[in-house]
């Protein structure tokens, strides 16, 4: 098999542009012309193993991050930004969206923001009646994706807060003790935690730097509400500091994104990256082994192995999504090839939709994308009562994969047919982007085919995909 070559310009752009060095400097510690390093960074040539030699030497850069990134997300989105209908006779082929995502990732990413405030806008005029009324209407991104893109683009994996978790709880090696070195760490900044009988899950007064917490959550819950406190009190500069990073526009975008970082803290120090990447290494990624280990959820600990992706010890690259009843998507993360929709639902024929007819259950799946690339898929209803009778039941499923290069080091793969072509159910990303001609499950027409209606015969479809 040729080896296949490693083109990767905008990430010796971005690495020079963070060490402030110029072109000239970056060519001498690379050991390169500066002619041939013009070329690399403009993807004119691969780069050369003696390259990836320097990066790891000189400056400890880990070697996969080369043929990672954004690469993969870009084309997914803005295949999905194209398949909107105001671009009905202009979608680009596949080769010109990926050369724009690997030689030009911010115009790629000005694109989709254009697209994203043209949707808003689209969304607002429909709704004019109802804007018109209002003060405060105005043109701007939604806070909700602003924050949701932002995880999405910094692929899940938040360094230096995993890190500070990871030290937070390097003393406690069990879920009680997590607890307590959590309690302990409030009490010693002058915080009292309460369980009481009380609406919510978590309420933190802050002139009398008092902390309840529902007696009627599950104990992972509480632990992990624990966590999320010590984030918001005792890590305050390091959560801060990364905002500022990001540079949210809106200060609503700001405030859901310190709750997702507070969010992060505590997942990660429930469950420390290498305790966690090691015991779930051990455990084959038994979700309900490793729940019970750590005292997470399931749902949590499925989250968690999405963002194994700390560089120099990275650990199954999964997907994780959940998605509602509705079969809209309200968390999602890929590590893998497979890149969710960004508007919308998921496709109906992948098993996190039927999750919700075996609660308890876990369901498996051989899945096949229109690209050709397999996956395994696990997936399960995540229902959560509100602990007292009368209390709605909020209702959700998750779905946790990663290639089927990977199946051996899962234990849900044991007993599957994953050599037999058959057993591969195929699976799509959006109706609108996907190539599939015959899907009998398919909602709207494809962008990118023509198509065929014959009034005298009537197929799966009403129409046939040219």
């Amino acid at each position: 098999m040729a080896t296949q070559k490693l083109y990767a310009g905008a990430k010796l752009r971005e690495m020079r542009a963070k060490l402030s060095l110029t072109q000239k400097d970056f060519a001498a510690k690379l050991g390169v012309s500066l002619p041939y390093l013009n070329q690399m960074e403009n993807n004119n040539r691969p780069v050369s193993t003696t390259v990836v030699l320097a990066l790891a030497q000189e400056f400890g850069l880990d070697v996969t991050e080369l043929s990672t990134g954004d690469s993969e997300r870009l084309v997914s989105d803005m295949r999905e930004a194209l398949a909107d209908p105001v671009f009905v006779e202009t979608m680009p082929p596949q080769a010109d969206l990926r050369l724009a995502a690997s030689n030009a990732p911010a115009l790629a990413r000005a694109f989709l923001a254009l697209h994203q405030a043209y949707r808003q806008n689209h969304e607002r005029l429909a709704s004019l009646d109802e804007a018109l009324g209002r003060e405060d209407a105005r043109l701007q991104a939604s806070p909700w994706e602003e924050v949701r893109d932002f995880f999405h683009y910094c692929d899940n994996y938040i360094d230096a807060v995993d890190h500070a978790a990871e030290r937070f709880s390097r003393a406690a090696e069990t879920p009680t003790e997590v607890r307590a070195t959590a309690i302990a760490a409030l009490e010693q900044a002058g915080v009292t935690v309460e369980l009481c009988d009380m609406e919510g899950v978590r309420r933190y007064d802050k002139e009398r730097k008092l902390l309840q917490l529902s007696q009627l959550a599950a104990p992972e819950t509480q632990v992990f509400q624990l966590l999320l406190q010590v984030a918001l009190l005792l890590n305050n500069s390091l959560l801060e500091a990364t905002l500022d990073f990001a540079k949210f526009q809106t200060e609503e975008a700001r405030a859901i994104a310190k709750i997702g970082l507070a969010n992060y803290f505590a997942g990660a120090a429930l469950m420390p990256y290498g305790r966690f990447l090691a015991q779930a290494q051990a455990d084959r990624h038994d979700l309900e082994r490793l729940s019970t280990r750590f005292g997470a959820s399931i749902e949590q600990v499925a989250h968690r192995l999405s963002t194994l992706q700390r560089p120099g010890a990275k650990g199954v690259p999964f997907f994780f999504v959940r998605v509602d009843q509705a079969g809209t998507i309200t968390k999602r993360h890929s590590a893998t090839r497979l890149q969710f929709a960004r508007f919308g639902g998921a496709c109906p024929l992948w098993n996190v939709h039927r999750a919700f007819e075996t609660p308890g259950q876990f369901l498996r799946q051989l899945a096949a994308t229109p690209d050709g690339v397999r996956y395994i898929s696990l997936a399960r209803d995540v229902s959560k009562s509100s602990g007292r009778f009368g209390a709605p039941l909020r209702r959700y499923a998750i779905a946790l994969g990663c290639e089927v290069k990977h199946a051996g080091l899962l234990v849900y793969a044991d007993g599957m047919d994953v050599d037999n072509d058959a057993a591969y159910e195929p699976i799509g990303i959006s109706c609108r982007i996907c190539e599939r001609r015959t899907c009998h499950q398919r909602s709207v027409p494809p962008l990118e085919r023509r198509l065929q209606v014959d009034t005298n015969t009537r197929g799966t479809l009403p129409y046939e995909v040219t």
